[in-house]
């Protein structure tokens, strides 16, 4: 068990997602900024979803609210400025990064590659929420359609971790988004996971995530979610560690009650599968 008086600094590298740039969270982004200082965080990464090439390939909150892939792009830009404004204004008393996490919808390089180009965050945090353009984590129904459509839960699990495995190697994300995410409604993942066919595409991720001098999140939305466990499942984190993958909490906050929820717990799972709770960071920098 770790011993609680130890004091590791307090980060997320995946965090700062706001109602006032996702249909799908709450609050501005300020007033999230605000209850990360208060709560002493040293530095945080604001990770906004990346906007859309097309409706089709949003959020259906966004959808719902009748915002146009054109808007959704205006208040992606808005978003990065904004968090520009914010890095500068409170740069005395926490250190931000301004990126942002991807999707992976199909024909997104030639897209997310214009976002890099033209917005240049600090760094973005590579992510799947579609596969083949079927959103996963919004509803158990549309999970089970997708997995469905793959004939299994086996072959959905497969096609998510290859699009993952296409999305490492093409951009190199600094930072690797909940890595098994796909997991997210799926009673038996423990057991699926480890499958010998399941098993030899995450290692080999994991094997092009070490290559890189990758990141993973430790991503505590799960808990927020009802899992037992944060996205990365523990055989996932063991083999992380022996591999010498740095990984890093992100409470991926969806508003101001999100900030900082279970770093307790991050802590403790991190420490009983052998890291020692020194953070990489996603750039280099120096914090005040």
């Amino acid at each position: 068990m770790r011993s609680m008086s130890a004091s590791p600094l307090r980060v997320s590298i995946h965090g700062g997602h706001s109602g006032q740039f996702c249909g799908h969270a709450e609050d501005t982004l300020e007033d999230i900024v605000k209850a990360y200082i208060a709560q002493g965080y040293s530095w945080v990464g604001l990770t906004e979803h990346m906007t859309p090439d097309r409706v089709e390939h949003g959020y259906p909150e966004e959808a719902e609210a009748g915002l146009g892939a054109k808007d959704q792009h205006t208040r992606f830009t808005e978003y990065i400025a904004t968090a520009r404004q914010l890095q500068e204004k409170y740069a005395s008393e926490i250190t931000l990064f301004v990126g942002f996490e991807t999707e992976a919808f199909e024909g997104y390089q030639l897209w997310l590659q214009h976002l890099l180009d033209t917005l240049k965050p600090d760094y973005i945090v590579g992510s799947l929420h579609h596969v083949q353009d079927m959103l996963i984590d919004s509803t158990p129904a549309d999970y089970r359609k997708a997995a469905d459509v793959f004939g299994g839960m086996d072959a959905l699990y497969a096609a998510y971790f290859d699009r993952q495995y296409g999305l490492i190697t093409t951009f190199a994300p600094t930072v690797i988004g909940h890595f098994d995410l796909i997991r997210i409604f799926d009673p038996d993942y423990r057991k699926r996971l480890v499958k010998p066919d399941i098993w030899s595409l995450i290692q080999r991720n994991l094997e092009a995530i070490k290559e890189r001098g990758l990141i993973m999140d430790l991503n505590l939305r799960a808990l927020l979610k009802g899992h037992q466990e944060p996205y990365i499942s523990r055989p996932i984190l063991e083999e992380a560690r022996k591999m010498g993958i740095a990984v890093v909490p992100g409470d991926d906050s969806h508003g101001v009650k999100n900030v900082g929820q279970f770093w307790e717990e991050a802590l403790q799972v991190l420490s009983d599968a052998g890291f020692d709770l020194t953070w990489k960071l996603p750039v280099q920098y120096t914090i005040i």
